[in-house]
């Protein structure tokens, strides 16, 4: 069933010498493969290791050849296979003829050639194989290949094949369906002798028009071959709710729009439940023009128009949308969405920003941030109404909403949530106010310096350093001074200090000085982390009474504090300096 050694050696060099895509033993490895995958599928069950081996190197073979081409084309003859007019399968000697000659199996049933295309190895090998194995077995009274391959319907195989009953011309290239081969001398017959159809009156012969002045040219062909693909590529949908809206623009009669109104709000039901959003999206904008350009409409029916969004934008039609979209396998393209809602209404900020937190996909949670960071950086009234939301989620996303759009007229509704008795939204419109960064939200920040939570005091207490806020000054000043901050942790200890200096001035040396140098006794007066930042403090003064103060402790054996004092006499003394001296 295949070459000699010799002789297929021989082969290999001879083909060499072709014009080919590609080297012809790539194939010949596939037929090889091929003819030993038929046996194991003979012999063996689907479970067995030795017919899973064979499937898998059966499909590794294709996976060679689909790296150079995206199809091959076997010719048969009657003990070969050709491809590209070079033999890649001869039979050997004395198989010929024989139900074990695969060429010989396609070739006595009138298969003469066969095109295998990419795919094929995944979808219809296992078809392909169990074919060979039943024509193998078949008897005189069963179908033949011909009939196998039609039955079959494949996909990615092509056949050609001839009439064994006429004398043998090859039928056309088949898709897997019925094509009736004809005999050359019948096709030769008919040309030389056309036969004289009678013409009924009033039908128009189209021969009478080639070749004079109407007959079309090559350009005019071109051009309506491209309106019809452009025709059949058209989106019917789409062109039902443009015609549905030329109607209602068109027609003043108050039923005819009333059935117009009934069938577009019908249509985009059908459209969103169909999932094509770009379908609901221009609908919806054309909706808007025609409300704008329609002539003589009732208020009824200009509302009933002009409020389709509404519906996309309601809360119960948006939720089931984007639970649906979350869950979806394949979800629509990032365009799509973003065309889709960009036609919400203010009223879906509730419900987008409800969904924010919950959405699993990342790319509708993606688009779905674009859509509600639009809508509260166009709608602040909305916006400031859901910071004051009873839905903890909507509150949330809000106040976050309002920090990214740099809301101004949010400030007073955020300074309101600094008054909430949960520490978490407190830190978030602190957070929100930090971005907003105006006068007026770092003055309702500076009451939150003295907040019961110690994450929403370090936050606000950064703040007001960044951004050099002096009016703040008084509070750092009185927690500086206070007891209080004795008590608190390290990390803001360091951050208030590390505020009063950098905006205290020489006004402040005084006390800084006495906390890290004032001595009672034979000890000093304050402990290694109040002395040690009482010198962070002192650095970020950097005057010269600041650094006279620092080079008093400058010979400090308590390590804390002397690896502080050495930063602030650098310059490089940062609120982290304080953990990282004490590690030392």
């Amino acid at each position: 069933m295949t070459f000699p050694p010799a002789a297929a050696a021989g082969q290999t060099r001879a083909t060499e010498q072709l014009d080919t895509p590609f080297s012809p033993s790539l194939v010949e490895e596939l037929l090889r493969l091929i003819a030993k995958t038929a046996r194991a599928h003979q012999l063996y069950l689907p479970n067995n290791p030795i017919y899973r081996g064979a499937i898998d190197s059966l499909r590794a073979g294709f996976g060679a050849i689909w790296n150079e081409a995206d199809e091959i084309t076997l010719v048969i003859a009657e003990g070969e296979f050709l491809w590209c007019d070079v033999p890649v399968w001869r039979d050997a000697v004395g198989t010929s003829k024989t139900p074990d000659s695969l060429p010989w199996l396609f070739y006595k049933d009138g298969v003469r050639e066969l095109t295998l295309a990419k795919g094929f190895e995944e979808q219809e090998a296992l078809t392909f194989l169990e074919m060979i194995q039943r024509a193998r077995k078949a008897t005189a009274d069963e179908d033949d290949l011909v009939t196998m391959l039609w039955e079959a319907d494949f996909t990615f195989l092509k056949y050609a094949y001839v009439d064994l009953l006429h004398d043998g011309s090859a039928g056309a290239l088949a898709d897997g369906g019925e094509v009736t081969a004809v005999a050359a001398d019948e096709v030769k017959a008919a040309a030389r002798e056309p036969v004289e159809q009678p013409r009924t009156a009033g039908i128009v012969d189209m021969a009478d028009f080639d070749a004079t002045l109407y007959f079309l040219d090559d350009r005019e062909i071109e051009y309506l071959q491209s309106e019809i693909v452009r025709e059949y590529q058209q989106d019917l949908r789409v062109n039902i709710s443009a015609v549905l809206l030329d109607i209602f623009e068109s027609q003043a009669k108050p039923e005819v729009r009333e059935e117009v109104l009934d069938d577009l709000e019908t249509l985009m039901v059908y459209l969103l439940s169909a999932g094509h959003f770009r379908g609901v999206a221009r609908l919806l904008r054309e909706a808007s023009q025609s409300a704008a350009r329609a002539s003589d409409m009732t208020a009824d029916q200009r509302e009933r128009l002009s409020h389709l969004p509404d519906r996309l934008s309601s809360p119960e039609v948006l939720s089931q949308l984007i639970q649906s979209l979350d869950a979806s396998a394949t979800p629509p393209t990032r365009e799509e969405l973003e065309d889709l809602f960009d036609q919400l209404r203010p009223s879906a900020l509730a419900t987008v920003f409800q969904w924010l937190g919950k959405l699993q996909d990342d790319g509708v949670r993606t688009v779905l941030t674009g859509a509600a960071e639009r809508l509260a950086s166009t709608n602040t009234t909305e916006l400031i109404r859901l910071i004051h939301s009873a839905d903890r989620d909507v509150s949330g996303e809000a106040v976050r909403r309002a920090g990214s759009a740099k809301a101004q007229a949010a400030v007073a509704a955020l300074g309101r949530v600094l008054s909430d008795p949960e520490p978490a939204r407190r830190l978030l419109a602190a957070q929100a106010l930090t971005e907003i960064g105006s006068a007026g939200a770092l003055q309702a920040l500076e009451r939150a310096l003295e907040d019961a939570d110690r994450d929403v005091r370090i936050h606000v207490a950064r703040t007001v350093m960044a951004r050099e806020h002096r009016p703040a000054l008084a509070r750092l000043d009185a927690v500086v001074k206070g007891k209080a901050v004795r008590a608190a942790d390290r990390t803001e200890k360091m951050v208030f200090f590390e505020a009063y200096g950098t905006m205290c001035g020489d006004g402040g040396v005084a006390h800084l000085d006495a906390l890290l140098n004032g001595r009672s006794l034979l000890r000093y007066r304050e402990d290694s982390e109040m002395r040690a930042c009482a010198a962070i403090a002192l650095g970020r003064i950097g005057t010269d009474k600041a650094i006279a103060a620092l080079r008093k402790a400058a010979v400090e054996k308590d390590v804390i504090v002397r690896n502080a004092v050495a930063r602030a006499l650098r310059g490089d003394a940062r609120g982290s300096d304080v953990a990282g001296a004490a590690a030392e």
